[in-house]
């Protein structure tokens, strides 16, 4: 990307309010589907989201400059205009093509040689700074699956250089950590954070804020989209636009799409308690709960309408290892994480 050109209408378009500058803290979640950013002004919570994904479309004088006029975020490469974020899946309906994303299961995209220049770009017009400075950025991370690293390691210190290079001091925090910081401060933060993501579902148990056992699984939005794809004939972004804009459980779908993805996002669900039977399962920390705590989920594929009821009738017909007092969906599933990045950083500046 040393090529691009990014002296464009893009930073209108990305950025978040000028009063986001009022904190020093902000917490970002990037991740497999979205960047979400979010600060705090006063006693309000505040949040910015981008796809993170883009599409590249023929280089004309006049498509660049029709573009710029629509406020459009974009960047020139040579013979290509490459649009990024949220205007990505209209490009990408209108040509009939993927969109290409900077990230896959979770952490950036071995595959897609622009990951790194991609996310740095689209970050870059979503964080402002002003004459105070640049502000401390608390950023997810996702936890290992239960099998070994698989390139978390390397995900995570890329991030770290990259905010490095951009001169923002940067801390990392356990996505489903982050969740648990996000929505059970009324349980003393003891509980299951649940994130459902484009790339993996991370979970974590956390006792009094603490992380007793963190794992993602290898399957999320983007197993399902990928999966529906394979068996309709559809492309996947048509399937993630169908599945976020009008797809909920109900048991009956007279569209065969519906049909399809109920069937899929019952697999997932069943995959998800199984893995976290069998990590509680394996572990003698459990023994140390003595109540029973409460599971909180989050994340865009958790948003579609009875999700918390079909994963709540799976998980009761399970013999769980631990005891549940209750299962509830997040305030915002689509923000929890990046809100709980900020919670997170919040409280260490007030020590």
């Amino acid at each position: 990307m040393s090529k691009s050109d990014t002296s464009n209408g893009a930073a209108a378009v990305m950025a978040p309010p000028s009063t986001r500058t009022s904190t020093p803290i902000l917490g970002l979640d990037v991740g497999t589907s979205r960047i979400v950013l979010s600060w705090k002004d006063s006693e309000h919570y505040s949040f910015n989201s981008q796809l993170n994904a883009f599409v590249a479309v023929p280089y004309t004088r006049m498509t660049e400059n029709a573009l710029r006029r629509e406020g459009v975020p974009f960047e020139k490469h040579d013979q290509e205009l490459v649009v990024l974020g949220n205007e990505a899946p209209r490009f990408a309906d209108l040509l009939n093509v993927e969109m290409r994303r900077p990230m896959v299961q979770g952490v950036l995209n071995p595959a897609e040689p622009e990951s790194l220049p991609v996310i740095r770009t689209i970050v870059e017009t979503m964080v402002h700074q002003d004459d105070s400075g640049k502000p401390k950025v608390y950023i997810s991370v996702p936890a290992a699956p239960l099998n070994g690293e698989e390139g978390l390691t390397y995900h995570e210190a890329t991030l770290r250089q990259m905010f490095g290079d951009m001169k923002y001091p940067v801390q990392v925090i356990n996505e489903g950590l982050a969740v648990v910081y996000s929505e059970l401060e009324d349980t003393n933060y003891t509980g299951i954070g649940i994130s459902c993501g484009g790339g993996l579902c991370n979970v974590c148990l956390a006792y009094l804020s603490m992380p007793a056992m963190s794992f993602s699984m290898p399957k999320a939005g983007d197993f399902i989209d990928s999966s529906v794809a394979g068996v309709t004939g559809d492309l996947a972004n048509r399937v993630r636009l169908a599945k976020e804009d009008n797809f909920h459980f109900n048991g009956a779908y007279p569209e065969k799409l519906h049909q399809v993805i109920a069937v899929y996002y019952d697999d997932l669900i069943q995959s998800l308690i199984n893995s976290m039977r069998d990590a509680f399962s394996n572990s003698k920390k459990m023994s140390k709960l003595n109540k029973p705590i409460p599971i909180v989920l989050s994340g865009g594929t958790a948003s579609p309408k009875g999700f918390r009821d079909r994963f709540e009738k799976l998980l009761r017909s399970t013999d769980f290892p631990i005891q549940i007092s209750e299962i509830r969906m997040a305030r915002n599933p689509m923000t929890a994480t990046a809100k709980g990045a900020l919670v997170a950083g919040l409280a260490e500046s007030d020590n």
